[in-house]
């Protein structure tokens, strides 16, 4: 595991340290962890809906994943 050292804004420490407080997060790095984990989950989901729109707009690709494959 690799350890960061980020400067972050007072406003966010605050947060960070509320949720601790609040026991949603059990330390700062839980809450930063949590955090990415959050952000990555987000990113997943916009990827997925992205895919869903170029498909409706008729940009998607249809068919046998091996065969478009070997298209591409």
């Amino acid at each position: 595991m690799t350890t960061l050292s980020i400067p972050i804004t007072s406003e966010q420490e605050r947060f960070i340290n509320q949720q601790i407080k609040s026991g949603k997060a059990a330390n700062k790095a839980h809450v930063v962890r949590y955090a990415l984990q959050r952000l990555a989950e987000e990113e997943a989901v916009n990827a997925v809906l992205q895919a869903e729109r170029e498909i409706d707009e008729g940009r998607g690709l249809r068919g046998d994943l091996k065969k478009l494959l070997k298209k591409i």
